[in-house]
């Protein structure tokens, strides 16, 4: 019976025993004792009512008993009968129950009480839901806890998910990846060529792509004489990036004649929501993979890019028609700024210093105020500042303090020898700038500059002085720079070609013969080179100290050399000219920041293994800092990334 119903049943009784009682009362005050017995009826009926009452709930508490212990009996069975795999643990992944679609299809074994399960399955007890696969079936796991007194038990719920991870798996697999596929100058490397080696290159090509898709499901289309799209599913994308990109090692062997061969550089995009995303994530990585020199491909991931191949030099381009127009763009950008300031990286080098120098003298020809920002503290050209201070005045030259007082709205920042925000001279100078250009020869890098009003990048170029040149020759200047201007130009492609042995063109020898015609002086050049008799010490027992394994020689700098940053990159150099040595590697510390430097003559690309410790640079040419560590840790990880390498 209802509990509602009884208290109604009880609330009717008390009220027959009160009119029982009231009646009896009222009566034997009167004196009128013969009607007493009629007085009763409403207690008696009082009585059978709640005798009957009494059964009831007799009945009722007998039957809920029964009805407990059945539905008990039906719990357990249903527990023991789901077509769920279910298991119950102690804290310690003790086994103490489970049904027996957990015993048929999961454990396969009988009497597993009292065992460790987690010793048995590569179960995870901390995650509230998992998912696990397990002899060829695939499971979602859900955690249940429960905690009464001292016990921590947990119920896990094995639910078959095979078909859905299946459906998964083949989803992603099929996926569609988005290739641009460049033949890196496809015109200057037949231009000159005859007929029948035109076509033969041609045709070379398009066997190599044919053969490159004919091992997919994918398509390929030729969008231009040298550019290709290409449309594969992810299972042979994956297959491709683990292969790391072998066909760009097969076009290499398609030569043109006996100097040049075929390079690809390739963009890929994949992991997108849509067809037309693909093909925006392909360009961006095709435009990183140029950027780099070419000969590479780029691949963009959730946390930037990954490249493969990268092993050529840059192909020169003999065009300057983009020179030409870039320069009319940026002299225009001169003359309609109020003031302009030039500033490269810091720690500024020859290059750096010289480039921002050399395009400081051709802003002044424009009779715009200029002035090239550097930190003189924590800077690698000292000679190179005292001659211009001797030569044009101290003006020339500000502090980045000083510059970010005087910059204004209308200012243009013109960023030399870099494109990575993280190592400009200023980073603040670079956020409240408006106006922004960048000219950079280096390797792109995933932080560049992003906003510039003119990005001009030529990784193929020796240096930042090499592409300065250039510029100022197609400026409306009226007159030639002065000499001095010239003599920091020439400093900086000295520098970064190693005295005309790396990295040089035919462009870098017209932009020093440009520089010689102008009045550049070889012996002020060379000056500028010049050091102590110190750092040549340090140099040469950093020499004597390295140690050659295969073909690296790698050398740990004292910490109490004089000009270390200086001297390491020297020491690089020198340690080049040890027989059967393709690259070196200096390692030093500076205020608990362990740096690297790193150089090569071109048979191994540093700018790889500097890159998979976090830096960068050429791939002759390059450097990295690690933080929180020693130098012994730092040369044991630069013998990983080498090892890893090969």
């Amino acid at each position: 019976m209802k509990p509602k119903k009884q208290i109604l049943l009880w609330v009717l009784i008390t009220l027959l025993l009160l009119s029982t009682l009231v009646p009896a009362v009222v009566l034997a005050i009167r004196g009128t004792p013969e009607y007493l017995p009629f007085s009763a009826l409403p207690a008696i009926l009082a009585i059978l009512v709640a005798l009957v009452v009494g059964y009831s709930n007799k009945h009722v508490i007998r039957y809920a008993a029964q009805m407990n212990t059945e539905c008990e009996n039906a719990e357990l069975a249903a527990l023991q009968n789901l077509p769920l795999g279910m298991c119950i643990l102690n804290e310690e992944g003790i086994l103490l129950h489970y049904n027996h679609c957990f015993e048929r299809e999961i454990i396969s074994r009988s009497d597993m009480f009292g065992r460790n399960l987690l010793e048995i399955l590569p179960l995870d007890s901390t995650l509230p839901e998992q998912e696990l696969d397990w002899q060829d079936r695939t499971y979602r796991i859900s955690a249940l806890p429960y905690c009464e007194g001292a016990a921590e038990l947990t119920a896990y719920l094995w639910a078959d998910v095979t078909d859905y991870a299946e459906l998964r798996a083949e989803y992603h697999a099929s996926r569609p990846s988005v290739l641009l596929i460049l033949v890196d100058n496809y015109e200057d490397l037949i231009q000159n060529a005859k007929e029948s080696a035109k076509l033969e290159t041609s045709m070379a090509i398009e066997k190599l792509l044919e053969d490159f898709i004919s091992g997919t499901n994918g398509i390929l289309r030729r969008l231009k004489n040298d550019r290709f799209i290409a449309i594969i599913e992810e299972r042979h994308m994956a297959k491709i990036i683990k292969d790391k990109f072998r066909i760009l090692d097969q076009a290499r062997a398609i030569r043109v004649d006996e100097k040049n061969s075929v390079t690809f550089s390739i963009g890929v995009g994949h992991g997108a929501a849509t067809l037309q995303e693909g093909e925006q994530l392909a360009a961006q990585s095709l435009d990183m993979a140029l950027g780099r020199g070419g000969d590479q491909a780029a691949v963009k991931t959730e946390n930037g890019y990954r490249f493969f191949g990268g092993v050529s030099k840059g192909v020169e381009k003999k065009s300057r028609a983009k020179t030409r127009i870039v320069a009319n763009a940026i002299q225009e950008l001169i003359l309609s700024s109020e003031n302009v300031f030039i500033m490269g990286h810091r720690f500024g080098d020859l290059d750096s210093v010289g480039a921002a120098c050399g395009l400081a003298g051709a802003v002044r020809l424009l009779q715009k105020p200029v002035a090239v920002v550097v930190n003189p503290q924590r800077n690698l050209a000292p000679q190179l500042l005292s001659l211009m201070e001797h030569e044009v005045g101290g003006d020339l030259f500000l502090t980045p303090a000083q510059a970010l007082e005087t910059i204004t709205d209308q200012t243009l920042l013109i960023i030399v020898d870099t494109h990575n925000k993280e190592i400009l001279e200023s980073e603040k100078l670079y956020k409240m700038a408006k106006n922004v250009v960048v000219i950079d020869h280096h390797r792109k890098n995933i932080n560049y500059v992003d906003n510039a009003l003119v990005f001009h990048h030529e990784p193929y170029a020796s240096s930042a002085c090499e592409m300065v040149t250039e510029l100022i020759q197609y400026f409306k200047l009226g007159n030639a720079v002065p000499s001095c201007y010239a003599d920091c130009l020439l400093s900086g492609i000295m520098l970064d070609t190693k005295n005309f042995v790396m990295r040089t063109g035919v462009r870098t020898f017209e932009a020093a013969a440009y520089l010689r015609k102008i009045g550049a002086d070889t012996v002020k050049v060379k000056c500028m080179f010049s050091g102590s008799i110190e750092a040549y010490r340090s140099r040469t027992d950093i020499v004597g100290s390295a140690e050659v394994i295969g073909c690296y020689a790698i050398a740990i700098a004292s910490e109490e050399v004089p000009d270390v940053r200086l001297v390491a990159p020297q020491a690089a150099d020198e340690l080049l000219s040890i027989q059967n040595v393709s690259a070196a590697f200096v390692i030093y510390e500076i205020n608990r920041v362990v740096n690297i430097s790193a150089r090569s003559l071109g048979a191994v690309n540093v700018q790889v293994i500097m890159e998979a410790l976090g830096g960068g640079g050429h791939q002759t040419m390059a450097a990295t800092q690690l933080h929180d560590i020693s130098v012994q840790d730092a040369k044991v990880r630069l013998l990983q990334v080498i090892s890893d390498m090969k």
